[in-house]
C-alpha cells in the first residue's frame, strides 16, 4: 500500500513541489488504531496499566452513581451525610462490582462468585470506612455525631455554602479511596497472568 505526501519548498520564493511516496508494508495507521482500541477497551487483559485505565472509567461511572445517590439521600430524604454515604456506597459498590468483574479484572483468584463478591465488598467496606473518616471534617453532623472541623470553622468562607462542604469531602474521598480499592482488589483478589 502506498501513500504520498506533498512537500513544498518556498525558500527561494519558488514553488518546487516534490511528491514523496511513503510505503507501509505490513500495517497502516488504521490497523494500529484498531489494534490499540481493541487492546485497551475490548481484549481481556491482566496488564496492570490497562486495568488501571479501565478502572478509571468504571470508577467514574460508579462515582457518578455514588454522588447522585448521596445527594439524593441528603437533599431529598434529609438523611445525615454519614447515612447518605452508606446508601451511596452500596449503589456505587454494586455498579463497580458488576462492571469490574466483566471488563477490568477477569481472572479472579477465587472461582466462587459469591466469595469473590464478599472479598470485593470487604475491600469496599474498608474504603467506606476511609470515606467516612475523610468526609467527617466536611460534615455538619458526622459519624462522631459532631460538626466537622472544616464546617465549624467555615474554612471555605463564602466560596462554598457550609451545608455543601460534604460534597468537597466526598470528591476528595473518591480519589483517595479509588486508589485503595484498585490496588487492594488488583493484588488481593485478582491475579496477573503468567507471561
Amino acid at each position: 500500500m502506498s501513500r504520498f505526501l506533498l512537500k513544498v519548498d518556498t525558500v527561494n520564493k519558488e514553488w518546487n513541489i516534490k511528491v514523496v511516496f511513503i510505503t507501509f508494508y505490513k500495517f497502516s495507521v488504521t490497523d494500529i488504531m484498531k489494534n490499540w482500541f481493541h487492546k485497551i477497551f475490548i481484549q481481556e487483559t491482566s496488564h496492570t496499566g490497562i486495568q488501571f485505565f479501565r478502572s478509571i472509567f468504571v470508577g467514574g461511572i460508579a462515582s457518578v452513581v455514588d454522588i447522585m445517590v448521596m445527594i439524593l439521600c441528603k437533599e431529598l430524604f434529609k438523611m445525615p451525610e454519614s447515612w447518605a454515604a452508606v446508601m451511596a456506597f452500596i449503589a456505587g459498590l454494586t455498579v463497580n462490582y458488576i462492571v469490574s468483574t466483566f471488563w477490568v479484572f477477569s481472572k479472579a483468584k477465587v472461582k466462587n462468585r459469591a466469595a469473590d463478591f464478599i472479598g470485593f465488598a470487604v475491600i469496599g467496606i474498608i474504603g467506606l470506612g476511609l470515606t467516612e473518616l475523610i468526609i467527617a471534617p466536611f460534615s455538619e453532623v458526622n459519624i462522631f455525631n459532631t460538626a466537622g472541623f472544616l464546617v465549624k470553622n467555615a474554612v471555605f468562607g463564602s466560596i462554598v455554602p457550609v451545608d455543601k462542604y460534604y460534597i468537597i469531602g466526598k470528591c476528595l474521598a473518591i480519589v483517595l479511596v479509588y486508589m485503595w480499592n484498585f490496588f487492594a482488589r488488583k493484588f488481593i483478589l485478582y491475579r496477573k497472568s503468567e507471561g
